[in-house]
């Protein structure tokens, strides 16, 4: 870029061009909404107990607009990288752009020349010298950063040993002109090299953020995203640091606030560049959180499953070695090590991964809400924190905590139980609204006998949940907060006590299921108002009695049996509700009929809970 170019340039138009982007962005976010939403939901919304659209065409019909909306939501991201990368190219050539005219105003005010190469010319001036005044000139300036054809000290700075020069210079030469023209020349020339570098930045950015020129979005195109993003936030770091960042270990309280305390293009640039830490923030809104899981779970799910084509296909295991003899060949033992645990790994992030994209593809069956994905990392044994339901514009909240061996791989049926919570308990509450969270947010005890007896999965995993509930109550939308009801199932109730008794839980109902004990003695001990705490106890349920030792309340207390007997939920001097149940076993407290839309009663009770039907529980003698 030369000074012509840069004297006429107009930043305003790339922040225009920017502008432009985000409002495609926008409507093809609308447009993902609509289709996911009204017109997918809008096909299955039952009429006189028959959906409107049913069969092979119907089915085939669906799949291919959920290739639409994958369009459109591909579609949205790019258009905020864009975006982004127009508005920092905006930022960097603006910022040339005013020092270059400061430094041309400064020159006219010195009656100085700008010449069309930026050269600065300025007029004869000083002590007269042999009856002369020292003649004009013209001098082409140096920007810092730019290679000098000036000898410098090799030891030393370039820019600084300029700079001297510079001053060397203007102090001995006969005109005072001279020094001044110098520094507007310099100013001038720094300008254009910073616009230039600017220039020489972005363009090659820019261009890297197209699709392919198909309809199809394949895993390559969103792993691609992945890159463009880093690409994007490491060139706009100087425009992104004049948007505040959320609070370093904020509560959901500050979280909130910062929130609502940015621009709309803020947040906007935010969210295009931060997707995966925006996504774990407690407070903020869940159709925020949501968008910014989801960017995260399609890129990791490509980048999952690009990975675990890679690995090469398992080798024969065996070979003969005699009648009736075998052995590993050395090839399968070579590749069972070095890929048999990767393998495993991956395979079991996208089974996970799969689950949370299936519930999105319910919605609307049997009525069931838009699902909200307010928390998900694969990393580890995995997160995910699926809703049923907006929960800020809910009037009744449940979050369901799941147990022992729960991790990403097997969500889907944490996931199920609570859609079938959700079915069970939107007929009790008409005229309002419900949503059932499943919160898989913290690493689960994954051996029932060497770690389910141990307290620090509980005692890790509680502060998250409690700010997890605090952010419900500081994103609902209503102006009070929403009912919310904590469930536990086995090692999630001891998770729940922990959390009762490490701080301010901040629920309105507890429930636990199948508990093995939860750290305190009473219900008293659970933070929730007098006589909302309720429990559930299949009687050929294991769990309770196995776990009584280990997950009892403290020994020093009153709530003790005897020397060897805790007090757990199940116990009538534990003082909770005791709900009767006609479910089998550890797991069939969310028995529930999806085609009949029959609810077992261990189920019912809850639902009755959650929405604060509090004397329709059937409590058993």
């Amino acid at each position: 870029m030369d000074y012509a170019t840069l004297k006429s340039l107009k930043p305003s138009e790339f922040e225009d061009a920017a502008s432009g982007y985000r409002t495609v962005g926008d409507m093809a976010s609308q447009a993902k909404d609509d289709v996911e939403s009204q017109i997918i939901a809008g096909m299955r919304k039952p009429v006189d107990g028959q959906a409107v659209l049913e069969g092979e065409a119907a089915e085939a019909a669906v799949v291919q607009l959920r290739k639409l909306a994958t369009n459109f939501h591909y579609t949205q991201v790019e258009c905020a990288l864009i975006t982004t990368a127009l508005n920092s190219l905006a930022y960097e050539l603006r910022a040339a752009k005013d020092t270059l005219d400061a430094a041309v105003e400064d020159a006219e005010a010195e009656k100085f020349t700008v010449g069309s190469d930026g050269s600065v010319s300025y007029p004869a001036a000083g002590d007269k010298v042999d009856g002369k005044m020292p003649e004009g000139g013209t001098v082409q300036g140096s920007a810092k950063g730019k290679p000098t054809n000036q000898p410098i000290d090799p030891t030393g700075d370039a820019n600084d040993a300029a700079d001297a020069l510079d001053r060397q210079a203007a102090n001995i030469h006969p005109n005072p002109n001279f020094g001044r023209a110098v520094a507007i020349a310099n100013r001038i020339a720094q300008a254009v090299y910073d616009a230039t570098q600017a220039d020489e930045k972005w363009a090659p950015k820019l261009r890297s953020l197209k699709a392919d020129d198909d309809l199809h979005v394949s895993r390559y195109d969103w792993a691609d995203t992945q890159s463009d993003t880093s690409g994007v936030r490491s060139g706009a770091r100087d425009y992104l640091d004049d948007i505040k960042h959320p609070p370093k270990d904020g509560s959901p309280t500050d979280n909130a606030k910062w929130w609502k305390g940015l621009s709309d293009q803020e947040k906007a640039d935010y969210a295009a560049m931060y997707p995966a830490g925006l996504g774990k923030l407690d407070g903020i809104p869940a159709d925020v959180r949501d968008e910014a899981n989801r960017i995260e779970l399609a890129e990791k799910r490509a980048d999952y499953q690009i990975r675990l084509d890679a690995i090469p296909k398992e080798p024969t295991k065996f070979k003969d070695l005699g009648p009736n003899v075998t052995a590993y060949t050395q090839e399968w033992l070579d590749w069972h090590h070095k890929y048999e645990g990767e393998k495993g790994r991956l395979e079991g992030a996208l089974k996970g991964m799969d689950a949370i994209q299936n519930r999105f593809d319910q919605t609307g069956r049997k009525g069931l809400p838009e699902a909200y994905l307010l928390g998900f990392s694969p990393e580890g044994r995995g997160r995910a924190i699926v809703a049923n339901g907006n929960p800020d514009t809910a009037d009744h909240t449940a979050v369901y905590v799941p147990g022992t061996t729960s991790n990403l791989s097997k969500i889907h049926g944490d996931i199920n139980r609570m859609t079938n919570l959700w079915h069970a308990s939107e007929p009790l509450a008409p005229g309002q609204k419900v949503s059932t969270i499943t919160w898989l947010g913290y690493d689960a005890p994954q051996n029932i006998v060497t770690d389910a007896t141990r307290p620090g999965y509980a005692n890790t995993g509680a502060p998250a949940f409690n700010q997890f509930v605090d952010g419900l109550n500081a994103s609902n939308e209503s102006g009070t907060d929403s009912h919310v009801t904590a469930i536990g199932h086995s090692y999630g109730s001891t998770l729940i006590g922990s959390a009762a008794r490490q701080g301010d839980l901040n629920a309105d109902d507890v429930i636990f299921a199948g508990s093995p004990g939860v750290q305190v003695g009473s219900a008293e001990g659970l933070d929730v108002p007098r006589g909302h705490v309720w429990n559930e106890y299949a009687d050929d349920d294991p769990v309770p009695e196995l776990g009584r030792a280990f997950h009892g309340g403290d020994k020093s207390s009153r709530f003790w049996h005897d020397a060897d007997m805790p007090i757990i939920p199940a116990d009538a001097q534990f003082g909770a509700h005791q709900m009767t149940t006609d479910t089998e076993g550890h797991s069939g407290y969310w028995d529930y009929d999806l085609d009949r839309e029959d609810s077992s009663q261990s189920l019912l009770n809850q639902a009755n809970v959650v929405v604060g039907r509090h004397d329709k529980v059937q409590i058993s003698d």
